[in-house]
C-alpha cells in the first residue's frame, strides 16, 4: 500500500471537522494526504507517517469529542518522537467563549509531551472569545488552526488555505 506523505486524522460528530479535513486534503493535494476518521481507523496508523495532521472539535464546556475521548489513551502507544504534527480545531467562540478550542489545547499538550514536533501555530487575531487552553506564546497564538464554523463559516476556507501553505512549508514538503 502506497502511503501519502501526510496523514490526517479527525474525529467528528457534526461533520464540520470532517469537512475541514477534506478541504485541507483538497488544498494540499489528494495524493499528499491520507484522511482517516478515528472512529473507523485505529490511531496507531499514525506510526507510518512522519507528518501528521490532527483535527479535533471541542464539545460543550471544554470537552473532548467522543471519538477522541475513546482513543485518548491509544495516543500513548504511538512513537511521536520526531513526527511533525499540525492541529486544527473547531469550536464555538460565541456559545462557549470560556472554552474555545480547549480540546485542541489538550491534544497539543499530549502529543508534544510524547515527543511530537508541533507545527501550524495560528495567530489569535480576529477571534472573539474569553479563554482557551489552546493558546501558546503569551496567548498570542493558537496551537493549531482555529475554526469556528458555527459563527464564522465564511472565514474558514481562507483560513484553511493560508494555514495549508504554512504547514506545507513547516512540514518541508
Amino acid at each position: 500500500m502506497k502511503r501519502a506523505p501526510i496523514a490526517l486524522f479527525y474525529g467528528s460528530s457534526t461533520c464540520y471537522t470532517e469537512m475541514a479535513g477534506e478541504k485541507i486534503r483538497q488544498i494540499l493535494g489528494e495524493a499528499k494526504v491520507d484522511v482517516f476518521n478515528i472512529a473507523d481507523t485505529p490511531i496507531v496508523e499514525a506510526e507510518f507517517y512522519d507528518c501528521v495532521i490532527l483535527g479535533i472539535p471541542t464539545w460543550d464546556y471544554g470537552e473532548l469529542q467522543e471519538d477522541w475521548d475513546e482513543i485518548w489513551d491509544d495516543l500513548d502507544h504511538i512513537n511521536w518522537q520526531g513526527k511533525k504534527v499540525a492541529l486544527y480545531g473547531l469550536g464555538d467562540q460565541i456559545g462557549y467563549p470560556e472554552w474555545f478550542l480547549d480540546a485542541m489545547g489538550y491534544l497539543h499538550a499530549k502529543v508534544v509531551k510524547l515527543g511530537a514536533i508541533a507545527c501550524g501555530y495560528w495567530p489569535n487575531q480576529g477571534y472573539d472569545f474569553e479563554t482557551s487552553k489552546a493558546l501558546i506564546n503569551d496567548d498570542q497564538q493558537f496551537v493549531g488552526l482555529a475554526l469556528d464554523d458555527e459563527n464564522e463559516f465564511d472565514l474558514s476556507e481562507q483560513r484553511i488555505t493560508t494555514w495549508c501553505a504554512q504547514i506545507t512549508h513547516e512540514f518541508g514538503l
